[in-house]
């Protein structure tokens, strides 16, 4: 099997003396692992860092044998963000939940866009919290797990909606589940639309949301915690005040 296709790094480790194996995250193909031979040079490790984009020229026998893959590096990748720690830990988090999350040799374009809506979000240090949630809800979203926030699950009214119900995903408005507030998870508005501003805590009540799905529906099932790398981000947050 064999394809070229625009991809980002989620991971590398070594692999013999001189090569890697990398996860792959493509934008047609899915999660891939392939080796790179050469891969653990000091020329090809700025580019096999986490959220480097690269250009794969893959190559595999079969759709089930780890691949071999040439890699073309493509801007400056992670490197614009050296100097910014806690986007940093953002970026690892990231690929950790993508490569946790998404199976290996299944397409989902979604998740490719919204990791490279990410990517450059990183750069924006006020706003990419907030784009972290979105891209976590898009990747529910792709896999089938996707969140309704189109309407109160209990009414059907469209308005006023506020809080999740964590059993379903769906939205529940202010009335309705104003007696069961205690055992729903609160809905930030900026997930309601992108007019709606940040307010006090609601990147913290985002990334609580959409980790409780992201445990019920893909890791859970998996046996397997939600990555370390973003409870790890979520402290980082926490500590500089961006919860």
């Amino acid at each position: 099997m064999d394809f070229t296709d625009d991809a980002f790094v989620l991971s590398a480790r070594a692999h013999g003396d001189t090569g890697v194996v990398v996860e792959l995250l493509t934008e047609g193909h899915g999660r891939r692992a392939a080796y790179v031979a050469g891969g653990a040079s000091r020329k090809m490790k700025p580019f096999l860092q986490p959220g480097a984009r690269v250009v794969a020229d893959y190559r595999a026998r079969t759709s089930e044998h780890l691949g071999s893959a040439r890699l073309e590096p493509v801007g400056e990748g992670p490197s614009a963000l050296f100097d910014d720690p806690l986007a940093l830990t953002g970026l690892a988090a990231a690929a950790s939940v993508a490569q946790g999350a998404l199976p290996e040799r299944e397409p989902h374009p979604g998740a490719f866009l919204a990791f490279e809506a990410l990517m450059s979000a990183f750069a924006l240090p006020e706003v990419w919290p907030a784009i972290f949630v979105r891209f976590e809800a898009g990747l529910l979203e792709d896999l089938g797990f996707g969140l309704d926030l189109s309407r109160c699950a209990v009414t059907g009214t469209m308005d006023d909606l506020i809080w999740v119900s964590p059993r379903t995903g769906r939205a529940v408005s202010r009335e309705a589940g104003r007696p069961y507030a205690d055992k729903l998870l609160n809905l930030p508005a900026f997930m309601l639309g992108a007019q709606a501003g940040l307010g006090e805590g609601d990147v913290g009540s985002g990334l609580t949301l959409t980790g409780h799905f992201l445990e019920q529906f893909v890791f859970h099932p998996q046996n397997r915690p939600i990555p370390s790398a973003r409870v790890w981000m979520i402290d980082k947050l926490g500590e500089a005040g961006r919860l």
